[in-house]
């Protein structure tokens, strides 16, 4: 062969050569896995502080925390002292290791050593237990050398770390802390650390609970390495010789089941920091559990409870039901803080805040509570009673559902219907008709986390009124957050005059909820009252199957819910038997708290009326000087004080065509419509109804002194249907100024009868139009027109 063709083909060899070597190189670039590890990862929730408070395991049954970044100091060090030493220094594998390892197997005629590197070793984990080999080791040491050009030591070692098995159903670390030890890998013990280091190294031979003779000997043999090398002193070496082994794993803590099932619906196989505080979670937790035992007495088996840091409007506790092993028909794994239960009364205060924010009442203007219907709905109070007129805030303190019926009619259903909605309830899926005045009464549905959202974005608005100078910050309003997030940039935040609520109407809200009447046999509620001051409100719902309470304050707001999760009701379960006690006695484990500073710049303050509420007049006394949301100086001045005649003596009222107008004493007097006089006397005997006519002056009277109680309004009227099929009886109802007076009843111009105190009839009228009329015994008149419908049962 001439040089010309030895050339050729050596320069083709060459070729050849290099194609090979880009061939093998790409191949090499590319042996090594994306991702390293596919395996299913545990769900895990901590607190705020890193605290475990909750893990489901993973989908393969294995306790394999999601993988962490960073791996703690001792642990490290154990680790490297006990697998690599060199780990550092080579570039995936120790040829040294290896020949050292090739010579003592070929010695025992066994493979007693691998002579692995760290790297190999979480290649070898990747690659699922496969045989050894040379072909394996092979295997391993190219994709170890691949993996360590891509890596970084530190990442290397956290790939270890998280994926090492530790015994039994035990893999990676920081599972392995929390199981054998009961904390978080960076708490972990010099002593700890070199037992979790020796653990994957036979971790089905050597596994807390068996073989404590030989798992002791290797540790204390690491813990002596350490004290070789300088990291520990005599001194804390023994000391941590001392220490004992673990036994039996540890049950994981599930301190918020119910908030582990949320965030694993959104967040499988994640790590998730919660804003929640393991011990407040505890003692809320504990809390619940207590009362429990005592409402299991009267068959109530849930209970849920929830409290919001108002600041940053983190979750700090989030217990969503009771604990009822053995009996999985109570439906303790029910979230109950996100179900959606009827509200009861718990949305008065927003409908009282609406009022004042629109001008349309003042925190006590008279709101009538009296027997009302309306079509086919008559609202009943809780106590079946009547007052006749009650202060707004007194109606809202005392929960009274008559006046707030009244309030909503005034206000417009669909108008707070929609209030709702921007506040965030997200239940109030059909349009206002379907729900009509009974959306105050329980006619709609909330949750605990709405619920909690509303009224802490309320507080806020108010703590950051002269903050952010009297301008609404759109972020305030906002629900809940149990995940921690960076905080708002203030440099965006957007701040303008359009609340929802302003914070004057919010603050008078509060001020009324602080009047809350807590229960006298609860004494215990008397000396807390005093000395922290809580705004407070609970709600029952019909057929007592849902007790609420909810209490705020500048730093916290905490929702609570009593009852069935199945909404079977029990006699006896109101909001203040239920959920009261329980809210009280979260708000005793919370630090001090403090109260909201008034937001002067929005109101306004006025001479009141003291008895109606109203702005005064000129002729009301006493009055009293009072701070009112500025829009209620629109307001009408108080319409019941009248000025009377009397005569000399004060005991009789006159007129000047009976009386000489030079004797008259003017008198400025209280006077309520019939019907609420005729319910409000009974409670307030303080009360003095209009002085009787002096003989000879009663045809002169101005405005009518009788009143229809039952039918009011253009109600229609049925006739009920007894028992045994016969037609009922209606029971009409009137009231009079004076209580002696004698009303003689009539329907169309036919004599019914005569009434005295209290004036009611029964009578069976035909169907259809009919004329009800009365008159008293000084002649006055009062006339009705009705409409019988047909009899039902």
């Amino acid at each position: 062969m001439n040089s010309r063709a030895k050339s050729k083909t050596h320069s083709k060899r060459k070729i050849t050569f290099y194609i090979f070597l880009v061939i093998a190189l790409i191949a090499y670039w590319f042996c090594l896995p994306k991702q390293l590890f596919n395996d299913p990862a545990s769900t895990v929730i901590n607190d705020r502080n890193g605290i475990l408070i909750g893990a489901k395991i993973a989908d393969d049954g294995q306790w394999r925390f999601p993988q962490s970044d960073s791996v703690p100091f001792k642990f490290k060090t154990s680790l490297l002292q006990f697998e690599d030493r060199h780990f550092y220094q080579h570039p995936g594998v120790n040829l040294i290791s290896i020949f050292r390892s090739f010579y003592q197997n070929i010695q025992s005629w066994k493979i007693v050593s691998g002579g692995s590197t760290l790297t190999m070793q979480v290649i070898r984990l990747s690659r699922k237990g496969k045989p050894r080999s040379i072909y394996e080791k092979t295997r391993e040491i190219i994709l170890a050398t691949r993996l360590e050009l891509t890596s970084t030591k530190g990442e290397i070692i956290s790939l270890y770390a998280s994926h090492a098995p530790f015994g039994g159903n035990v893999v990676g670390l920081e599972a392995a802390s929390w199981r054998y030890f009961g904390h978080n890998p960076e708490e972990l013990s010099w002593a700890e650390s070199a037992t979790l280091a020796v653990l994957p190294n036979a971790p089905s031979l050597i596994y807390p609970g068996k073989n404590h003779v030989r798992l002791l000997r290797k540790r204390n043999k690491l813990l002596t390495r350490l004290l070789q090398i300088g990291e520990l002193d005599t001194l804390e070496c023994e000391l941590a010789k001392a220490e004992p082994l673990p036994n039996k794993p540890l049950a994981l803590e599930q301190s918020a089941p119910h908030l582990l099932s949320r965030v694993y619906q959104s967040a499988k196989g994640k790590k998730t920091i919660t804003t929640l505080d393991y011990p407040t979670q505890n003692q809320v937790s504990e809390i619940i559990e207590n009362h429990h035992a005592l409402l299991k007495f009267n068959q109530v088996h849930n209970a849920a409870a929830i409290v919001i840091e108002v600041e940053t409007g983190y979750v700090l506790a989030y217990v969503g039901n009771t604990k009822n092993p053995g009996h999985p028909e109570h439906a303790g794994d029910v979230d109950i803080i996100r179900a959606h239960r009827s509200s009861g009364s718990i949305l008065k205060p927003i409908l009282y805040a609406a009022m004042q924010e629109d001008g349309e009442i003042l925190p006590n203007t008279l709101i009538p509570d009296i027997p009302a219907f309306y079509g086919g709905y008559s609202p009943k109070n809780f106590d079946l009673k009547y007052s006749g007129a009650v202060p707004a805030s007194k109606a809202l303190s005392r929960s009274l559902n008559v006046p707030a019926v009244r309030m909503l009619k005034q206000y417009g259903y669909p108008r707070f219907y929609h209030l709702l909605k921007k506040l965030g309830i997200k239940s109030l899926n059909h349009p206002p008709d379907h729900y009509g005045l009974s959306l105050i009464l329980g006619g709609s549905e909330v949750s605990l986390w709405e619920l909690a959202g509303i009224y802490s974005s309320f507080s806020r608005v108010l703590n950051h009124y002269y903050k952010n100078q009297g301008l609404n910050d759109e972020m305030d309003w906002r629900m809940p957050g149990f995940e921690k997030q960076m905080e708002v940039d203030k440099g965006k935040q957007e701040l303008n005059a359009a609340y929802l609520l302003s914070p004057a109407s919010i603050w008078l809200t509060f001020n009324a909820l602080l009047e809350v009447n807590r229960p006298e046999e609860l004494s215990g509620w008397k000396s807390f009252s005093s000395s922290e001051k809580i705004a407070w409100k609970t709600g029952t719902s019909f057929g007592f199957r849902d007790a609420w309470a909810v209490g705020i304050t500048p730093e916290y707001v905490v929702a609570v819910w009593a009852g069935n999760a199945d909404g079977e009701g029990r006699s006896g379960l109101t909001g203040v038997s239920a959920a009261a006690p329980i809210m009280f006695d979260i708000f005793n484990i919370l630090p001090n708290k403090t109260w909201f500073d008034p937001p002067y710049d929005e109101m306004s303050k006025v001479i009141g009326c003291r008895q109606s509420g109203h702005r005064a007049s000129s002729i009301c006394e006493p009055v009293d000087t009072a701070w009112i949301h500025s829009k209620g100086k629109k307001t009408t001045a108080c319409p019941y004080h009248q000025l009377i005649h009397l005569d000399k003596t004060k005991s009789y009222r006159v007129n000047s065509n009976c009386y000489d107008p030079g004797e008259m004493e003017h008198t400025p007097w209280f006077v309520l419509p019939p019907v609420w006089e005729w319910y409000y006397k009974t409670g307030h005997p303080l009360y003095r109804p209009l002085p009787k006519w002096l003989p000879g002056c009663e045809k002169d009277i101005s405005g009518n002194p009788m009143e229809f109680i039952y039918p009011a309004g253009n109600t229609k009227l049925y006739v009920p249907v007894e028992l045994d099929g016969s037609p009922g009886s209606i029971v009409f109802e009137a009231a009079h100024h004076n209580e002696n007076a004698i009303i003689y009843w009539h329907l169309d111009e036919e004599y019914l009868g005569l009434t005295r105190q209290p004036h009611q009839l029964s009578i069976q009228p035909k169907g259809g139009k009919h004329l009800l009329t009365l008159v008293d015994d000084q002649g006055n008149v009062l006339k009705k027109w009705i409409r019988v419908l047909k009899k039902v049962h």
